[in-house]
């Protein structure tokens, strides 16, 4: 998936189909920073859609003014009240919408109502509420006339599918098809809105870490997976996820719906059953997704379909139950520090930068447009060296000529030396683009010229 995208990001400019990127502020801790700092935060990011658990009255009045969209919810222990039939001018949802949508519309920017979260896998059992819920919601917009400006959906868990694999095999559980997914597709269509799926990499990796290539579930240079069904091949376990959700549909005859992923991430520590946890993988994950979104590519099978997604999430949240893994999914930590840095906007993709740093200093790193160089990692395995070194001068159209035996940079002979090599030539080649100095983590760019014996490194210049 790597090189694919590299190569994208390697055009003058990204796609003006390019998807967008929002977060999920999560508020399941007591050590958050007050909202107005948030917002704050979220500002000097540059982020401006975020998505919420509830409606919070601090959180959205913090919110007012600020230029950011924001996708708020009604929680699953609501469902039951919402879904009840009530007198029409003293419903439950009519009251909910005054209080909770309109009094802050459009001072904050609501785009989108999540009515519930992840239902069908809600021990409570509110799976039956949530088609009456979704349309009492509705009903009680068009009273405010605000139906054609907030969309109302409902996050599904990819736990909705029958089968995921291969990907042209997707399809919902036959238990819910009829009661709910019909329905739910229905009503979508009706209200021009879109399908929220929350899609988790890091679940199907650290389930079948035997099977599937941490590469492929990072976004990293790897073979790829041929669907023998739709003859697609895939190179990120993401795309194939997505896809197996819009086979699903397709299947159902709802082809014409859209699909925003309304959560999706990696956490940065685990225990030791959270195969694959770590702050490294993590920003491979949401760093490579981002610039992912943001070449405009939509996934295999719908190409012209821009992705739009919202990284899960904004903090490490102390106080959420289960493994350490689902307390570590934070882009930030409370005190606003970054726990890692990745690029969060097109402006930081297309100059190669990552986002704000330490509550707002720019984080320094050679710019594409500067004297840069592009090196092997020494400490990268010798095999995965090779790997980059042969798509280099192979399939990438390196120049590398020189490191063949008896030429001028042949020594020193070793597959870091001829790697470094190999990934310059391949970095000045593709004019210094963000990202094309990755080779899987194989390499990174420095400012100063390499050294390696009496080998020059040529600079594109």
């Amino acid at each position: 998936m790597a090189f694919f995208y590299l190569l994208l990001l390697s055009s003058i400019a990204l796609s003006d189909a390019a998807g967008w990127v929002g977060v999920n502020y999560g508020r399941i801790a007591d050590d958050l920073p007050p909202p107005e700092k948030v917002v704050k935060l979220l500002k000097d990011q540059g982020i401006d859609r975020i998505k919420l658990y509830d409606t919070d009255s601090a959180v959205l009045t913090a919110l007012a003014n600020s230029n950011i969209s924001v996708v708020v919810a009604l929680p699953n222990e609501l469902l039951s009240s919402a879904a009840a039939a009530a007198a029409a001018d003293s419903s439950f949802t009519d009251n909910w919408v005054q209080s909770s949508i309109s009094h802050f519309y459009p001072s904050t920017k609501i785009d989108a109502i999540a009515v519930g979260n992840e239902v069908f896998v809600d021990p409570n059992n509110t799976t039956k509420f949530l088609i009456p819920a979704m349309k009492n919601v509705y009903t009680s917009l068009q009273k405010y006339n605000l139906h054609n400006s907030i969309k109302i959906s409902s996050p599904i868990a990819l736990t909705a599918l029958a089968s995921s694999f291969p990907t042209s095999s997707g399809s919902f559980k036959q238990d819910l098809i009829e009661p709910v997914i019909k329905p739910m597709l229905a009503f979508l269509r009706q209200t021009q809105s879109y399908l929220m799926v929350n899609a988790y990499p890091f679940f199907a990796y650290a389930s079948n870490s035997d099977k599937i290539s941490l590469d492929y579930a990072l976004f990293r240079d790897n073979p790829g997976v041929l669907d023998s069904g739709n003859g697609l091949k895939y190179s990120s376990l993401f795309e194939a996820q997505i896809d197996a959700v819009f086979a699903a549909m397709s299947a159902l005859k709802y082809d014409d719906v859209k699909v925003v992923v309304t959560e999706t991430g990696w956490p940065s520590k685990g225990d030791e059953k959270d195969v694959g946890a770590s702050g490294e993988n993590a920003a491979s994950y949401n760093g490579n997704l981002v610039k992912r979104v943001l070449t405009g590519r939509g996934t295999p099978l719908r190409p012209n379909d821009s992705l739009n997604v919202f990284l899960f999430a904004l903090f490490n949240e102390n106080r959420k139950p289960g493994p350490t893994s689902e307390r570590n999914y934070g882009l930030f930590y409370p005190n606003q520090q970054r726990v890692y840095d990745i690029p969060l906007t097109r402006a930081d993709v297309e100059s190669g930068s990552p986002t704000m740093v330490n509550g707002g200093s720019k984080a320094q790193v050679p710019s594409s447009k500067g004297q840069t160089w592009c090196v092997a990692n020494g400490k990268t395995a010798a095999e995965k060296l090779q790997a980059g070194l042969d798509y280099a001068c192979g399939e990438g159209g390196a120049d590398c000529r020189p490191i063949q035996p008896g030429s001028t940079c042949y020594n020193p002979n070793s597959v870091e030396a001829h790697a470094s090599y190999a990934f310059n030539s391949y970095y000045q080649k593709m004019a210094r683009a963000s990202g094309t100095c990755d080779f899987g983590g194989a390499a990174y760019v420095v400012s100063q010229p390499p050294q390696y014996g009496k080998c020059e490194f040529p600079t594109g210049n």
